[in-house]
């Protein structure tokens, strides 16, 4: 049996004498449902973000809201306008910022004891918080805010967000002034939609949530957004979900 031909061990298509074996048409379609649940659980995963970033937001105004109205509520005055000294004397905490004391959150440089524009917007986040009606430790100060100088909160993007009285959004007529909430840049179109059908109507120029302008604000660029947010196919603006536009920003009217 000494002579008996070695091809006789061997197993036909064996990889150790140069054969090659393909994948199955079972195995195949195994790689392809793996595949297939991957996607569709990084895609449900994603989706799950944007919603929680979108709640994140909603209840971010509505707590800001609530705060701003209870805090009226209690000291008949409104945070921010309040003059530092008798805002700490009624807290019972010393207050770095506060303003004229007219009733009305100002951020024109042209109203009395106004400085900056940003003097009484920035007082309302160190108010509000050391009366404990937000989270947060605000400095009171008048610069102009950013993401590292805990003047003002900010959103669930990490960008300012800032309460005052102007006519930065888009309207189908000429806006108002008025109190509004800028709730911050960054935040991709279709989040911007879902929170406008969340709190009003899904419309970029009209109800209670406005697209801000692009250029111009009283508050500069942290308070504005930019033109690929929306656009306008001839039958009034809509949100551009096509263009995909990553740093919209939104303005809640109160």
């Amino acid at each position: 049996m000494v002579g008996k031909d070695v091809r006789d061990r061997t197993a036909p298509g064996d990889a150790s004498m140069g054969g090659q074996r393909g994948f199955t048409l079972v195995e195949i379609a195994i790689v392809l449902v793996i595949i297939g649940l991957l996607l569709g659980g990084i895609l449900k995963g994603q989706e799950l973000i944007n919603s929680a970033r979108v709640r994140n937001m909603a209840d971010m105004n509505a707590g800001i809201q609530a705060a701003y109205y209870g805090f009226i509520d209690r000291f008949r005055r409104v945070p921010g306008d309040w003059s530092s000294t008798p805002a700490g004397a009624a807290i019972g905490v010393t207050i770095n910022g506060g303003g004229n004391d007219n009733g009305r959150i100002d951020n024109d440089t042209t109203a009395p004891g106004i400085t900056t524009v940003y003097q009484e917007p920035n007082a309302l986040w160190e108010q509000l918080s050391k009366a404990g009606f937000i989270q947060g430790a605000y400095t009171g100060d008048s610069g102009e805010p950013n993401t590292n100088n805990n003047r003002t909160p900010l959103n669930a993007f990490n960008n300012v967000v800032l309460l005052g009285r102007t006519d930065d959004y888009l309207d189908r007529n000429t806006p108002a002034v008025r109190l509004n909430l800028v709730l911050g840049r960054g935040v991709p179109v279709d989040i911007a939609r879902e929170l406008d059908v969340k709190l009003d109507d899904g419309v970029p120029d009209t109800g209670v949530l406005r697209v801000t302008v692009d250029t111009g604000t009283t508050f500069g660029f942290i308070s504005e957004s930019p033109t690929n947010c929306f656009t306008d196919p001839g039958t009034g603006r809509i949100y551009d979900i096509t263009a995909d536009a990553q740093d919209c920003n939104t303005a809640f009217l109160y």
